[in-house]
């Protein structure tokens, strides 16, 4: 699918990406709102390459099952991981029971495995103490220090949308599922971050 994408640049698909420009509804001796549909087409055909090369550069087609894109996606798919790597950026390496007080509502358990996850996607490394009794701790990696720009861009977009995302959610209860009383909002659940 790659080698197509970039076929298709190559050969001239042309200014307009191979779309037709639209013709303006007003004649060919319009000139104002000609002018202003032709610019407005130019930056549609200059987002439009913009796109094409950022899904080039995520390493494949938008639906690629290779896309560097989905990389991303599955090591922040994980509900805990992108606490765990956004509380090891804020505060700084720590080990595993400061973490636990400080992220909360994690059980021991779970937390391992979540630092083993980022561990093995080479997000987290840890760091053993040659003491008694052993200490352990976790820091990010430099790709787990760079992911907090997108993490915080997504607590941003929840801080935005997420009362709405919750009140879409409320009205598609299926029929038979029992749901606690009253409408629900970001604000009913304890976070942190």
């Amino acid at each position: 699918m790659r080698e197509r994408g970039a076929a298709e640049r190559a050969h001239g698909a042309g200014e307009s990406g191979g779309r037709e420009a639209p013709r303006s509804p007003h004649g060919p001796d319009a000139t104002d709102t000609a002018d202003t549909a032709d610019a407005a087409d130019t930056a549609d055909t200059a987002d439009t390459a913009d796109t094409a090369d950022t899904v080039e550069d995520l390493g494949g087609d938008h639906f690629a099952a290779d896309c560097r894109a989905r990389v991303a996606f599955e090591v922040l798919a994980n509900r805990w991981d992108s606490v765990v790597v956004f509380v090891l950026g804020e505060d700084g390496p720590r080990r595993p029971r400061a973490l636990l007080d400080r992220i909360g509502g994690i059980s021991p358990k779970v937390l391992n495995e979540a630092l083993r996850r980022l561990e093995r996607n080479g997000l987290v490394e840890r760091h053993r103490y040659a003491e008694a009794p052993p200490r352990v701790d976790y820091r990010l990696t430099e790709a787990g220090t760079a992911l907090l720009t997108p993490i915080r861009a997504l607590g941003a977009w929840a801080a935005t949308y997420a009362d709405a995302v919750l009140e879409a959610q409320d009205r598609h209860v299926r029929p038979g599922t029992a749901r606690t009383s009253g409408p629900r909002t970001a604000g009913d659940r304890s976070t942190r971050c």
